[in-house]
């Protein structure tokens, strides 16, 4: 455990922005958790996790108190009746992760292929793309609770994964994730292909199982051309990804010619509710690839994808300026309020 003062958080996220953190703390040893959370003036606001950057918004004034970063690595994998149980900690590179397994004939999270960010950050709002969630493959999830003060394993089934949430962003003080375990599947083969877009790239029908090299190919090509794909000489890339989710509506609150799919109602959600495309409700408000505002200088929309905003050469503020046009120009559009991605820091 290193610790340090006024340390820029910016190089440490993906979209490159905020200010600097009072106390920073690199923990390599999920064993310290427990006193790296604790700041030396007891007055101080709680930690603040860190781990992969690409999720977070840190606000311009930087943080006042301490700041965590989950630098933990280690990855086990081991059978476990019909598939094979891949443990890694919190800190891990998912993108690497996901490499590895394909590597080892493991199929479950090859839809993931190319998305930023650490393994613990997957639970925590549910990642998901091309038609797969990674809560269809967790197995459990090890985490400190800063309530009781210690360790506890949460199945898959105790952590209430929904779409792009979990319990453990619902409750985003409490639960420290430490490490992940996935049942994944040994098999040459991708699991069936769900999403259309992707079994038009790879050439084949929905529910096909290509090779798993394939699929990975498919969807890092996709992510590119979205530019959600890490890439320093892109700019397109300096986001957090997609800034805001998909939202999920009452169909008929639907102008018919948006795009809809149907979602897993909860008893007494209501019925009748679909999920409809953010980026077709933003170009249809009026805001196309590559917006920008004087309102927010130094930032734009992606010139590949409304769903990402891109830092230029702006600040937070501006950035945020720049998704608060753009939920109101939804909302003045279709009377539908847009969720944002990201954490954003206060």
């Amino acid at each position: 455990m290193r610790c340090a003062n006024a340390v820029p958080l910016a190089p440490l996220t993906t979209l490159h922005l905020g200010g600097a953190a009072a106390e920073y703390v690199r923990l390599t040893d999920a064993d310290d958790l427990g006193s790296a959370l604790a700041p030396a003036d007891p007055e101080s606001p709680p930690a603040i996790l860190l781990a992969g950057g690409s999720n977070i918004v840190v606000p311009d004034a930087g943080v006042a108190g301490r700041v965590v970063h989950l630098a933990t690595t280690g990855v086990v994998m081991r059978h476990e009746g019909e598939s094979v149980a891949v443990t890694a900690a919190a800190g891990e590179s998912w993108d690497d992760l996901v490499t590895a397994c394909v590597a080892q004939g493991l199929a479950g999270i090859e839809t993931l292929t190319g998305i930023p960010g650490s393994v613990g950050a997957t639970p925590y709002q549910n990642v998901g793309a091309y038609g797969r969630e990674v809560a269809e493959v967790i197995a459990r999830v090890r985490v400190h609770d800063r309530v009781a003060g210690t360790a506890v394993t949460l199945a898959g089934d105790d952590c209430d994964f929904g779409y792009r949430t979990s319990r453990f962003r619902r409750d985003p003080g409490r639960f420290v994730i430490t490490e992940v375990t996935f049942h994944l599947h040994r098999t040459d083969q991708a699991l069936p292909v769900r999403y259309p877009a992707l079994a038009g790239t790879l050439g084949c029908a929905p529910g096909a199982r290509p090779p798993l090299p394939e699929v990975v190919a498919a969807v890092r090509h996709l992510r590119r051309e979205r530019g959600m794909l890490l890439d320093p000489a892109d700019p397109d890339t300096r986001s957090v990804g997609s800034f805001f989710v998909n939202p999920v509506v009452a169909a008929a609150n639907l102008p018919a010619a948006a795009p809809r799919w149907p979602v897993d109602d909860r008893p007494g959600a209501g019925g009748g509710r679909v999920k409809t495309s953010a980026a077709w409700l933003i170009e249809n408000a009026g805001i196309p690839r590559g917006f920008t505002t004087p309102a927010a200088p130094g930032v734009r929309v992606s010139t590949k994808h409304t769903l990402a905003l891109v830092n230029v050469d702006g600040t937070t503020s501006a950035l945020l300026a720049l998704a608060a046009f753009i939920t109101a120009s939804v909302r003045t559009a279709f009377g539908i309020d847009l969720d944002v991605e990201p954490r954003i820091l206060t």
